[in-house]
């Protein structure tokens, strides 16, 4: 054996052992790293078959000795670059499904059954023999479709996960970046090696490519030792990025778009990579149609809003970044909120609205009426209370159904919704009783609306499956003219003596009383 050889096999061997210890290494930390290392570990195995394949290649003194020796190779070469690429895929956050999995791996499984049985078709080598010249273990190869195929998809995969990494470094915060230098010279090694064999410029019958692996294992054992790669990584600005909920537009100096996540796309459907560069404002007129709602150039710091957008509702946060021109860039970030807001409206409705007959309730009357009341004084205008009930309300209970007897209050609820003019409160107060607070009635005028009510009422019966059920009510109205420092209370008090005394003097009628009186006026 030759001093050359000799250098050869001692390169290779140091590539195959330096890989056979970062396998055992790996395997023996395994629970300090995480999920990335069982990638790692089925790319180094991978290298580590090659080049010991190719180390005893180079011991070999025959034809069938080369071509066993061959075969051990291919059970490692084409599946270390598609390994390769998919543990940086894995690296930079990449989500690797099943089905990329078995798209990566499909071409090595076919190279190594094509090259296994190449006796009988020569697809992959044409010939391959000893070397006429130089003798064994050196090699003439003429080679086939596939081997061409195959060299195409592995430097394809070495490329694709050198550029990968390349394309993170500007990115990369600088404690991060002694990893992703182990893994772009990684890939960079081994494709100018194969680059090199391509054009001729290496020894004949020779690859030099596991004789540059080494200096890649060596590279990736001091990542992982110093920088701890295989346990803290940094994860791709686009994974994080895109995978938020919340909607990201960045904005420069100008107001220019300069970047979005997917979140945004999928809330504004027509935003696309020809807006970036555009002015916001006609981005967001082109969206939408409409103005932005917030002036840009006002926003001193942070500002947080609700906005609606069609059917959706959005909480806008918006955020100056300085940028390294010393000039200041905006980060818009959207949440939607439509579900919440949606919820919100909902128990809000539910809080000041009765259930049945969706008029005002108990409390939102009260909130509101005070307000109403305040004000009449303030303006030293009368205030008017009409408080009244559905005569025998109970006999309709027990004689038709609680159904109907709900679809009575329901009735009566549409009747007065239909007169009540402008500034007139109207709640449900409970049970059968419903209550309208007016602004600015005598009581006289009180009197005369809720007679108006009260005939409504009674002229027009719930008609149901061809059945009519009669109904009257009874009212009590008070007033207060704003002089005295009375209250809803009292005049809700005073409103309802009255109404009792309706239904003393034998129902469907209307008696008013005046805050201060002790008589109700009939």
């Amino acid at each position: 054996m030759d001093s050359k050889l000799a250098a050869y096999i001692t390169l290779v061997c140091l590539s195959g052992v330096l890989n056979l210890s970062i396998l055992v290494y790996t395997y023996w930390k395994k629970h300090h790293f995480t999920n990335i290392s069982k990638l790692f570990m089925w790319n180094t195995l991978a290298s580590m078959i090659y080049c010991f394949g190719y180390a005893f290649s180079l011991t070999s003194t025959s034809l069938e000795q080369l071509r066993f020796w061959n075969i051990v190779q291919y059970a490692g070469m084409p599946f270390f670059p598609p390994l390769g690429l998919m543990f940086v895929m894995h690296y930079l956050g990449y989500k690797l499904t099943r089905k990329r999995i078995i798209a990566l791996l499909i071409m090595p499984c076919l190279t190594l059954l094509i090259n296994v049985t190449n006796e009988s078709h020569h697809f992959f080598y044409r010939i391959y023999d000893i070397h006429p010249v130089l003798g064994a273990p050196y090699s003439e190869i003429e080679y086939g479709v596939w081997f061409v195929v195959h060299n195409i998809y592995i430097f394809s995969c070495m490329l694709a996960a050198f550029l990968l990494v390349l394309s993170r470094w500007k990115e990369t915060v600088s404690v991060y970046r002694p990893q992703l230098f182990a893994l772009i010279c990684g890939q960079l090694l081994p494709i100018v090696a194969a680059f090199l064999l391509f054009i001729g410029v290496t020894p004949d019958g020779i690859d030099p490519v596991p004789m540059v692996i080494w200096v890649s294992s060596v590279l990736y054992l001091w990542s992982i030792t110093s920088s701890r790669m295989l346990s803290i990584m940094p994860i791709a600005k686009e994974t994080i990025f895109n995978n938020m909920n919340d909607g990201f537009i960045v904005l420069n100096g100008n107001y220019q778009l300069i970047e979005y996540n997917q979140a945004c796309k999928n809330m504004f459907g027509e935003l696309d990579r020809s807006t970036i560069g555009q002015p916001f404002d006609q981005v967001w007129h082109r969206l939408t149609d409409q103005s932005f709602p917030v002036q840009l150039d006002t926003i001193s710091d942070k500002l947080n809003v609700t906005i609606q957008q069609a059917d959706y509702t959005y909480q806008l946060r918006i955020s100056r970044l300085q940028q390294s021109n010393n000039r200041s860039g905006l980060l818009i970030i959207f949440t939607d909120i439509t579900e919440l807001h949606t919820l919100q409206q909902k128990l809000e409705h539910q809080a000041y609205y009765d259930e049945l007959t969706q008029l005002y309730n108990r409390r939102a009357f009260f909130q509101q009426s005070e307000q109403n009341l305040m004000k009449a004084k303030d303006n030293l205008s009368s205030f008017t209370i009409i408080l009244f009930d559905i005569d025998f309300f109970k006999k309709v209970n027990d004689t038709y159904g609680h159904q109907t007897g709900d679809q009575v209050l329901v009735h009566v609820a549409q009747i007065c919704k239909a007169e009540l003019g402008e500034n007139m409160l109207f709640a449900r107060y409970g049970g059968e009783e419903f209550v309208l607070a007016l602004t600015g009635y005598t009581l006289a005028e009180g009197e005369n609306f809720a007679n108006h009510l009260r005939l409504c009422i009674e002229q027009k019966p719930l008609v149901e499956n061809e059945r009519s059920v009669s109904i009257t009510s009874s009212f009590g109205v008070s007033v207060t003219t704003g002089a005295m420092e009375e209250t809803i209370y009292q005049l809700l008090q005073k409103a309802d003596e009255a109404l009792y005394a309706a239904k003393r003097a034998g129902r469907n009628q209307v008696v008013g009383s005046i805050i201060g009186d002790n008589q109700c006026l009939t």
